[in-house]
């Protein structure tokens, strides 16, 4: 455009730029202002990507926006619908749609706090966890196969040991590679995942029910692994009218949206109705019986009021059934490494040990 006015300048076909350059500003506005009308600009598009999300942490807002801006001013950004610009947008739609995590208060979980019979925390290469990377398994076939992604764990009775099934499946959940964890202390009347891990966080679900508490403000990191926990808060009665209400069915709904599996620690299914509110929010229950404790007649009872489909399996407790010497020797041994132990001490250590065993049935 420089080389053809300068030729006409020359030839005396144009002898005053005013007119010119003032036509060509008013071409550019013109093209600029129909760019403008065509295409939002990085506010609007910033202000339509974070509007409607009520999950996004203001850490993702921010990188986003810069992320958007950033495209928008690249050369040839913004020129047409599908470009450059649009696949970045396009990109940070599904950003958004994905995004999981804000920051959430970190405890540290030290195996000489947690109770004993935490094996994945306390023993984890022991034989008997061994039995629980087994139904961790089971759990990460039924949520590829069947889209399973929340679990109910409850038993028949108390002291059946479904908080500690629950704990030790959730953080061996969390160890799986790419999979982010939560776990529910839903036995409002009286919660003690906190106490089972030897932390102190004294708010949770019971608070988020109340309205005291956002889900992400209650909701806190176990580290080192990374397990989610959503602890009980304060314990109450009236259990069962809040978990059949419209924001307890929030909660699992914003849960799902930011976690890949759900651990509901429910209480006893054969004295409260809680769990059978839980269950119907869930995708699918477990059973905790206890060997030489739970009846057979009092579990048929038990299955009878649950729907087929939703009861995913039987978890026997403190079964009698011993790991053969292969596992022992694979326990041993690396006891003994990590240890600095010999394999005796290792022997003796475990002896004194009492053994938490699951089995799917």
């Amino acid at each position: 455009m420089g080389r053809v006015f300068e030729a006409l300048k020359r030839s005396g076909t144009i002898q005053k730029s005013g007119p010119v350059k003032q036509r060509a500003s008013q071409n550019s506005e013109h093209r600029s202002g129909a760019a403008n009308r065509g295409l939002p600009s990085a506010k609007q598009i910033e202000e339509q990507l974070f509007s409607g999300s009520s999950i996004l942490s203001h850490d993702d807002a921010v990188h986003s926006s810069a992320s958007t801006a950033h495209t928008a001013d690249a050369p040839g950004g913004s020129a047409l619908p599908g470009g450059m610009a649009s696949r970045a947008v396009g990109a940070t739609l599904g950003a958004a749609g994905t995004t999981r995590t804000a920051e959430f208060v970190s405890y540290d979980v030290s195996a000489a706090r947690v109770e004993p019979h935490l094996i994945a925390i306390s023993q984890p290469r022991s034989a008997h966890c061994e039995q629980f990377r087994s139904l961790r398994t089971r759990i990460l076939q039924a949520g590829e196969r069947l889209q399973m992604r929340a679990f109910v764990i409850t038993s028949s009775g108390v002291g059946e040991g479904k908080t500690l099934t629950a704990l030790n499946l959730a953080w061996l959940l969390a160890q799986s590679e790419g999979i982010r964890a939560l776990i529910i202390d839903s036995d409002l009347r009286q919660p003690c995942a906190t106490d089972y891990l030897g932390i102190d966080a004294p708010v949770g679900l019971s608070e988020v029910l109340g309205g005291q508490l956002s889900l992400q403000q209650a909701v806190v990191r176990l580290d080192p692994v990374g397990l989610y926990l959503l602890p009980g808060g304060k314990a109450r009665e009236d259990v069962a009218e809040m978990l059949s209400g419209p924001t307890f069915a929030r909660v699992i709904t914003e849960a799902r949206r930011m976690f890949d599996y759900i651990i509901i620690d429910a209480p006893p299914l054969g004295i409260f109705t809680d769990a059978n509110v839980l269950i119907s929010r869930a995708d699918a229950a477990l059973l905790v019986v206890r060997a030489g404790k739970t009846r057979y007649s009092h579990i048929d009872k038990l299955l009878e009021q649950l729907p087929r489909e939703r009861v995913l399996g039987v978890i026997l407790n403190r079964a009698e059934d011993q790991p053969d010497s292969s596992s022992y020797y694979y326990q041993q041994r690396y006891h003994s490494r990590d240890r600095g132990l010999p394999a005796e001490s290792a022997r003796d250590l475990l002896a004194e040990t009492e053994k938490e065993v699951a089995i799917v049935s």
